[in-house]
């Protein structure tokens, strides 16, 4: 399926307001080469086109025609908010169609929007759920139904539908939705029936985005409402449901990840369009407690498989973590949106660190196999079969809300790159391709994240003023060089605060900046009160986290391998090996373990250092599962 990415769509999933209380606007870029611009022809080329036959196969499809009237037949699916896959991928299909019409794919968003817009009520409601299992019984169970959760993502797609080909279809679906939404949601002495909330959050931040493409301040409203009524008892005071603290007054980050984060990312919604500065400093103030003690070194989030939730601080596992895929890309919506609205670089280091880790494990490198959850660690001799929890990739899920949700953060990705300002344009994420915003435009060229040279070239400028190039220099980096027309900068001269490398000039088009971020791989430790990971060590390069796999250590699996940290690590690439891969080799050991009989504790061993050498070949974690099924680890023990 052919697919451009050079084009640059005016809007992505965050379009700020004109009164926006923001520091930065979301610049356009265009991805047309590198990295990333792979990794999303593989979805659109493989990914894409695969689900409207998996969500004809799942039921999906089907239950819509039977909510329309149109077939025969039982409900088909084991959860109340099947719908939302079919959505997620119509907000996906759309940011494609954004690229530039494909005629099959337009074909299959046409197909998928009539059928969605048959399957609606008069009044507007529309869960097939609940229209064709419950007998048309509306909120009932806001705990565990799931309706407005799928009405938000109805909302997002609507609203990708609409920025990307123009078409109000959809979006005439959405607004008819929430209207009714509106007409029975609200707080005590209001006159409508119900003051209640979603189990699930997610309508939240699709309705700020229904107000900014339409106007209409009552949805901003019914968003803060539904954000504020949040930790009043409502669903029985749940953390799981987002409802044992006001979001206001929380400490920490609890209960449901991917709950937890679709909420936040409606609170700093909410505090860029509205003003709300005790809303948006709760926002900050939950992210660092969730960075500092409850964030995995590849960006993923979620300690529990048991209720998909948070942990305690520092309860950072590594066989049992959970990290949701679904997280990670919540994780990137809401420190995307926490970028715009105060300008700082840390959320734009986490976004990165999760694209490339946490997030991109997720989907396989030829796009049909998938992982619901992304642990650090699979023992020597797991055996579990692919499924919803499992550490194997999966075809599909009965719960599958991944899937489609890579598809969507993948599809518009440019809109998570770049921003700009009055005063000139900043770029977050390294990519080869354009950046542009307001009067400005620039063509950057590189290898990043194998190579750190980064190449930019100004393409559009004012004639008459100067402006500012601002370069994020990532949190891991620890040297870096600036050559800017006739002068060399390096990190101790460089004009660097607060994370972004500023260089204000009157620039004229051509006129080129070279950037170059060392790319030395690191040993990485982790804060001793992981307990999970003491004694253990990681391997970074750049933005990339490292892992070992059975599959380049034959003979012995991976419980003996214990790693040098006195020898120097090495750098190879491999154009061979998963699709061409910088690895990292490192110099370990492999351990002798004597069998302990029938108990597997013993008197502790004297001090061991013997072992037979061997050389430790690390590969970037998102490509793992991608070989034959086996253990893997990504903090390696030293003793």
């Amino acid at each position: 399926m052919p697919s451009s990415h050079s084009a640059l769509p005016s809007a992505g999933p965050v379009r700020l307001g004109p009164d926006a209380r923001a520091a930065l606007r979301p610049a356009v870029a265009g991805v047309d080469a590198g990295f990333w611009h792979t990794r999303r022809e593989v979805s659109a080329r493989t990914s894409l086109p695969q689900g409207p036959e998996l969500l004809e196969s799942a039921g999906n499809l089907h239950n819509l025609r039977l909510a329309a009237g149109t077939t025969e037949g039982g409900f088909r699916g084991a959860y109340p908010f099947v719908d939302t896959d079919v959505y997620k991928w119509l907000e996906a299909a759309s940011w494609q169609l954004a690229h530039g019409r494909e005629e099959a794919l337009a074909a299959h968003v046409d197909r998928i929007t009539g059928l969605v817009a048959a399957a609606q009520q008069p009044d507007g409601y529309l869960n097939s759920w609940f229209q064709l299992r419950e007998n048309g019984k509306r909120y009932e169970d806001l705990r565990w139904g799931h309706e407005l959760y799928c009405a938000g993502h109805l909302i997002q797609a609507a609203v990708a539908h609409h920025r990307a080909t123009g078409g109000t279809e959809l979006l005439d679906v959405a607004v008819k939705f929430a209207d009714h939404i509106d007409s029975v949601f609200g707080p005590p002495g209001s006159g409508k029936p119900i003051d209640g909330i979603d189990g699930h959050p997610e309508i939240e931040t699709a309705l700020v985005e229904l107000y900014r493409e339409t106007g209409e301040r009552r949805y901003l409203d019914l968003a803060g409402y539904f954000v504020d009524r949040h930790g009043h008892g409502l669903l029985g005071g749940e953390a799981y449901c987002q409802d044992r603290v006001p979001l206001r007054e929380a400490a920490t980050v609890e209960g449901h990840a991917v709950r937890q984060l679709y909420l936040l990312a409606a609170a700093a919604d909410l505090a860029t369009e509205t003003g709300d500065t005790e809303l948006g400093a709760a926002a900050e103030r939950l992210w660092h407690a969730m960075t500092t003690t409850k964030t995995h070194l590849t960006g993923g989030l979620g300690a529990h498989h048991d209720r998909e939730d948070f942990g305690d601080p520092y309860e950072l596992p590594n066989e049992r973590a959970y990290c949701e895929t679904c997280a990670a890309v919540a994780s990137v919506q809401w420190s995307w949106r926490m970028a715009l609205l105060t300008g700082e670089t840390r959320y734009s280091d986490l976004v990165e660190r999760t694209l490339y880790n946490g997030f991109l494990a997720g989907v396989s490198l030829d796009g049909e196999r998938w992982l619901y959850v992304n642990p650090l660690q699979v023992r020597d001799g797991h055996t579990e079969p692919g499924g919803d929890q499992s550490a194997r990739r999966t075809r599909w899920f009965r719960c599958a809300c991944c899937p489609p949700n890579a598809m969507r953060l993948l599809a518009s990705l440019e809109h998570y790159l770049a921003t700009s300002d009055e005063g000139g344009l900043q770029i977050h994420q390294y990519v080869s391709g354009r950046y542009a915003g307001g009067p400005y435009a620039v063509r950057a060229e590189t290898g990043y994240p194998w190579h750190g040279s980064i190449a930019l070239t100004v393409g559009e400028s004012p004639a008459d003023r100067p402006w500012t190039l601002s370069l994020r220099i990532p949190r891991w980096c620890t040297e870096f060089r600036i050559r800017c027309g006739e002068r060399t900068y390096d990190q101790g001269d460089a004009p660097v605060t607060d994370g972004w490398l500023r260089l204000t000039h009157t620039w004229e088009p051509g006129d080129r900046v070279l950037l170059e971020l060392g790319l030395e791989p690191r040993l990485t430790a982790a804060d001793p009160r992981v307990d999970a990971v003491r004694g253990c060590l990681a391997i970074e390069r750049g933005p990339l986290v490292y892992c070992v796999e059975q599959a380049d250590h034959p003979g012995g699996g991976l419980d003996g391998i214990v790693l040098d940290p006195s020898r120097p690590l090495a750098v190879k690439h491999r154009p061979d090996l998963l699709g061409g891969v910088t690895t990292v080799v490192a110099a370990g050991r492999r351990r002798n373990i004597p069998d302990a009989g029938w108990w597997p504790y013993t008197a502790a061993p004297a001090a061991e250092q013997g072992g037979e050498p061997v050389d430790l070949i690390a590969i970037p974690y998102y490509a793992w599962a991608n070989r034959e099924d086996g253990s893997m680890r990504v903090w390696l023990p030293t003793c």
